[in-house]
């Protein structure tokens, strides 16, 4: 059990150190060596758990895409109307973009890069599938816009990650009431 542990805490801690090299400094600029360091393991340690850093990046990835998509849908449920739906769900994901600010921080950067492989890319598109599957319920019901879905997440999801970005600058201040400017010109975006 012990070894265990200790292989479970190694993987934990190359992955918490890939986030903050990457948030700090950018994907190009963590080298397996500074991750190593930072983690406190030897470079040789971090191929017992990843083969390459593409692949410690992919599960880097994953993993922070599937804590995103738990609090992206606690207390979501299907039977919900569709603006319901998308308000809890909106909401979830503006406040994961508020206390879990490196977390989210990471996935915005994977966004905009090539380090994430295709086929990851692909899986963590599947740990948002509740929201895809209620923007196609929308569009049937001819409540929503009938465009990409991926237009869709332009118009409301992605602005957030561009106001935490400035957030995190110090150059825009979340409150109540800016966010709740911020969802209903969100809903305004991608209602019919």
């Amino acid at each position: 059990m012990a070894i265990r542990q200790k292989s479970t805490e190694k993987r934990t801690a190359l992955l918490q150190a890939t986030l903050s090299l990457v948030n700090d400094n950018g994907f190009h600029d963590a080298p397996m060596s500074k991750i190593a360091k930072l983690a406190g393991v030897s470079p040789a340690t971090i191929y017992l758990y990843f083969e390459n850093k593409q692949d410690l990046i992919n599960n880097l990835y994953i993993s922070v895409k599937a804590t995103f998509s738990t609090h992206a849908f606690k207390d979501y449920e299907e039977g919900m109307t569709v603006a319901e739906g998308f308000k809890n769900i909106w909401y979830n994901i503006a406040d994961y973009k508020l206390t879990q600010v490196e977390e989210a921080y990471f996935l915005s950067q994977c966004d905009n890069t090539t380090m994430i492989d295709e086929e990851t890319r692909q899986e963590g598109l599947k740990h948002l599938q509740p929201l895809l599957d209620l923007w196609k319920r929308g569009q049937e019901e001819g409540l929503l816009k009938n465009t990409s879905l991926y237009q869709l997440y332009a118009f409301s999801i992605y602005p957030l990650a561009f106001l935490m970005t400035m957030q995190k600058r110090g150059l825009y201040q979340w409150d109540t009431q800016n966010l709740d400017i911020v969802f209903q010109s969100a809903w305004d975006s991608i209602k019919k």
